[in-house]
């Protein structure tokens, strides 16, 4: 995959336990009991970069602690695990303004010292096509995809309806500013192998940010032609 020109592997929600005694983000030490610098290093050393998640709420969408109130201190700790990329998610938020929230994590991690990626995750709602471009490098146009070629009742947005909705926001996207309809589903058993084609041509027909959602210690050989 490196190879075909995927850079970055990612971690998502879960990886944070608490704060030390200074208000430090610390890791969870059962699932990364070396921290994350050590897994920083070690993915910088395969030739990849490496990506974390955080949330502008005061708690994660699963209920690990956010960085609201802690930008600063959070973008300076992430430059110093060697962090390249942050996923930061809209959880847990109460009334503050998307726009507002956004810039100044944007403006942490400008100062933090380090060049990281900013990856906007307020699902779309606040409309992040008109002022991600000034904040960040990519931002979520939906809630979360379905693996699923339509949307159903109770399982949320499949591919077909997710790619319905960026008709009216292609214009907003250009070099170094993406719009983000979700994590490619190729892979992950909910659509046929012809849908999954389908679903890569076309996240790659939007220009849109190609990020593997699948287990890849276990893809089979269609998976692994579709996405390379």
């Amino acid at each position: 995959m490196k190879d075909a020109g995927y850079q970055y592997i990612v971690i998502d929600d879960c990886w944070q336990k608490s704060r030390d005694a200074d208000g430090n983000i610390q890791a969870d030490p059962e699932r990364f009991p070396s921290g994350i610098k050590a897994l920083a290093d070690y993915v910088h050393s395969k030739g990849l970069k490496f990506g974390l998640y955080s949330d502008a709420g005061s708690l994660t969408c699963a209920g690990r602690p956010g960085s609201a109130g802690r930008e600063f201190q959070d973008a300076s700790q992430y430059a110093r695990w060697g962090v390249d990329f942050l996923k930061y998610d809209w959880c847990n938020t109460g009334t503050r303004n998307a726009e507002a929230a956004y810039t100044v994590m944007a403006k942490a991690l400008r100062e933090s010292g380090r060049d990281i990626v900013f990856s906007i995750c307020e699902w779309g709602t606040d409309h992040p096509e008109r002022w991600g471009p000034t904040v960040g490098h990519l931002w979520r146009t939906t809630h979360d995809i379905y693996d699923g070629w339509e949307s159903t009742k109770d399982k949320g947005n499949g591919m077909t309806n997710i790619l319905d909705m960026q008709a009216a926001r292609g214009g907003q996207s250009a070099p170094n500013a993406w719009n983000d309809p979700d994590m490619l589903e190729v892979g992950n058993g909910g659509m046929t192998t012809t849908e999954y084609e389908s679903h890569f041509s076309l996240w790659a027909m939007l220009a849109a940010p190609l990020i593997a959602g699948n287990d890849l210690s276990k893809m089979d050989a269609d998976t692994l032609r579709i996405l390379t």
